[in-house]
């Protein structure tokens, strides 16, 4: 059975909001929230109702992910320096690391069987440096 945590990982990685304390959707709940609560409570049903194979599949996204997201982080280390001997900066590491992530948070949505949330912005793909 997945965390807490490994499901609020799944959730953000797949681009959807905190989801809080999950309220009652009532006549009086707003049209918007009611539309994204019923995609969390199918969401949160989906991750509860894996089996162990689809949990492990499931986890090495999340990983890979997580590992993703720290190195356009870290990616920073370097803006700074543009060449050192013969080492020369990737003027594009940034964005091409976002592309990649975003590749990834993509194919965990689609594993998962469900459209990428807002805060999966589309990239452009990612360019290989030449040689």
């Amino acid at each position: 059975m997945l965390t807490e945590a490994q499901m609020v990982d799944c959730r953000r990685h797949m681009g959807y909001q905190a989801v809080g304390t999950i309220i009652p959707i009532t006549a009086e709940t707003d049209i918007v929230y009611a539309q994204f609560g019923m995609i969390t409570m199918s969401l949160h049903k989906r991750l509860t109702s894996l089996n162990p194979s689809e949990e492990t599949v499931l986890l090495s996204y999340v990983t890979k992910c997580n590992e993703l997201e720290l190195a356009i982080t870290t990616a920073s280390d370097n803006l700074d320096t543009d060449e050192a001997a013969v080492w020369k900066h990737n003027k594009n590491e940034v964005n091409d690391r976002a592309a990649l992530y975003t590749q990834w948070r993509v194919r965990l949505c689609a594993f998962l069987g469900f459209p990428t949330g807002n805060g999966v912005t589309p990239t452009t793909s990612v360019r290989l440096a030449r040689a």
